[in-house]
């Protein structure tokens, strides 16, 4: 399972707890702030406090927060690669 890691978008700082299958919760500022799920390639879904379905209206910091995810995820992977080829 991935490790958690920090984000940051503008003068907000947000450190990303990874659930598994897509989920992450996020914390804003040291308090829980909301979780988020991976819907379609560019599109992620908050879920809702109290029941953890998907809330399906659109939320721009929802998609910010989750493109960030995905470049920390690409490059994590690039840093592997790199890492697997300095073993041989």
């Amino acid at each position: 399972m991935q490790q958690p890691f920090d984000i940051n978008i503008g003068d907000a700082h947000y450190a990303v707890f990874p659930e598994g299958e897509e989920i992450y919760t996020i914390f804003k500022d040291g308090k829980e702030y909301m979780q988020i799920q991976k819907d379609a390639e560019t599109h992620w879904l908050k879920l809702d406090p109290e029941t953890a379905i998907p809330l399906f209206e659109p939320n721009d910091e929802v998609d910010r927060i989750g493109r960030e995810i995905l470049e920390f995820k690409e490059e994590e992977e690039e840093d592997e690669e790199v890492g697997d080829e300095d073993d041989e």
